[in-house]
């Protein structure tokens, strides 16, 4: 692989190289030949028509604390000095993310950027599963407190939780006789402007989360994330267990479903949540997942999104 890949991530220097997703797609590059270039959003420009980062030269290294040597600051353009852009930065979901979408959007045309901007700006990943409300479990999207209370009056056992948040923050489950939710509302409201998401609680999160991996909207393989005794949340990140994981019969069926609308999209790399066969996200940020399966199933997720890129280069 002769490429110039382009990593749009939050800091090199901070990431956990048994875990990190975007280090392991790194890594693969590196060892096909890949010339690797490392940025933050806050180290790009746009002017008078051409889309600019500050970026380093980076190699990466499975070394524990010096996950990468890096070369001295280069300007890119970006729409012609690299081959491929992984827009890989963590969430939130925010207008600062949004606007670095905006801005790679001008620059696709020319420079691979996978996932696409468009299709992840327009795909949040609490909001691109409302549109299959028969694969979901049930659902409100609402800042209204008369839906809300009768959402649980129908419910009475629920899931609330922020609808751009990520890694399981400020989740809560409200069971029937909890007396919090005027308090939680007044907290979520009072700090943000946007809607909260309401989901009926399901009983099999006890079971585990399962994340899946599609690569160009085919599954590749899958993880079962348990969370900890008399929690609901499963993220890795705050304590959850990954498991080895095969897809069930229903887990494909939520796969042929989105299929479709991720290729559509361009969302090349994504991860969905599962939970006792209905869809509760799909990630298409920074979805991470593929070094856990890989040590549990030895299914090299990294090297199949590789050869994935470059045919699609080879189409283009």
């Amino acid at each position: 692989m002769t490429l110039r890949v382009g990593i749009q991530m939050d800091p090199l220097e901070d990431v956990k190289i048994d875990g990190d997703t975007t280090f392991a797609l790194a890594e693969v590059a590196q060892a096909r030949g890949a010339e690797l270039f490392v940025y933050g959003p806050d180290h790009m420009s746009y002017e008078q028509g051409r889309v600019t980062a500050w970026a380093r030269p980076a190699k990466v290294q499975r070394v524990k604390g010096t996950p990468g040597l890096f070369g001295e600051t280069v300007k890119l353009d970006l729409a012609t000095d690299l081959d491929v852009i992984l827009m890989r930065q963590d969430p939130p979901f925010d207008m600062s993310y949004i606007t670095a979408c905006h801005l790679l959007e001008l620059i696709s045309g020319e420079t691979l950027v996978v996932n696409d901007p468009e299709g992840v700006r327009s795909s949040p990943e609490k909001i691109f599963p409302l549109l299959y409300p028969e694969i979901m479990p049930p659902t409100l999207v609402s800042r209204d407190v008369r839906d809300i209370l009768a959402f649980r009056a129908t419910h009475k056992d629920i899931i609330i939780k922020p609808l751009y948040g990520h890694g399981g923050a400020g989740v809560f489950r409200l069971k029937p006789d909890d007396s919090n939710m005027d308090s939680l509302l007044e907290v979520f409201f009072t700090r943000s402007r946007e809607p909260v998401m309401v989901q009926g609680f399901l009983p099999a999160v006890s079971e585990g989360d399962k994340r899946i991996i599609l690569i160009d909207g085919e599954p590749v393989g899958a993880i079962n994330r348990r969370p900890q005794a008399g929690q609901v949340r499963s993220n890795l990140v705050v304590g959850g267990t990954a498991e080895k994981s095969d897809l069930s019969d229903a887990d494909r069926k939520i796969c042929d479903v989105i299929s479709p609308e991720l290729k559509r999209r361009g969302l090349v790399l994504t991860g969905i949540d599962v939970i006792g066969g209905r869809l509760t996200e799909v990630n298409v940020t920074s979805p991470t997942g593929i070094q856990a399966i890989k040590a549990l199933s030895g299914i090299d997720s990294a090297a199949i999104f590789w050869d994935v890129v470059q045919q699609k280069l080879a189409d283009r």
